[in-house]
């Protein structure tokens, strides 16, 4: 599942974070990575579908992402699912601090790349969708579904 964008290898992508969420704006993060895990990383050995970033401490942070351990690694492997700081700006992280104060937002990860070499965690800001609203889009989906088949059909 690997696409190549101009410079960008994605390497994770979280699909689910669309229907969970109303993402409103994307922010492009850095990620502080210890020993063996990018290696670990380009292996594609990562998992982001349960994670979620909070502010602590002034500070972004990326919980319940899994990397796994790296095969040929040492024995000093860094425990799978550990919090992860993400590096963004100061202005951007108090504009991200505040939407999430004020107007009740989340920051889930949509997606994790390779850009130069480095590895970036593009997160999704945005508001949680009602049950209701969950079930309007899968609704439009089908419906769109349906008048692609059809136009399909009449071909």
């Amino acid at each position: 599942m690997t696409k190549k964008l101009s410079n960008k290898t994605i390497i994770a992508s979280n699909k689910k974070a669309f229907h969970n969420v109303q993402v409103l704006e994307k922010i492009e993060c850095g990620i502080v990575l210890i020993g063996c895990e990018v290696k670990s990383i380009r292996n594609k050995n990562v998992t982001i579908k349960e994670s979620y970033a909070r502010i602590i401490n002034e500070e972004l942070y990326l919980f319940n992402c899994y990397i796994g351990p790296y095969e040929q690694g040492n024995r000093e492997n860094a425990h799978p699912t550990r919090d992860r700081k993400l590096l963004v700006h100061k202005n951007e992280l108090l504009k991200i601090k505040q939407k999430i104060e004020t107007k009740g937002y989340i920051m889930v990860p949509i997606s994790l790349y390779l850009k130069n070499g480095r590895v970036k965690i593009e997160c999704g800001l945005g508001s949680p969708k009602k049950q209701h609203d969950k079930r309007q889009d899968i609704k439009n989906k089908d419906v769109k579904r349906d008048l692609d088949r059809a136009v399909k059909q009449t071909r």
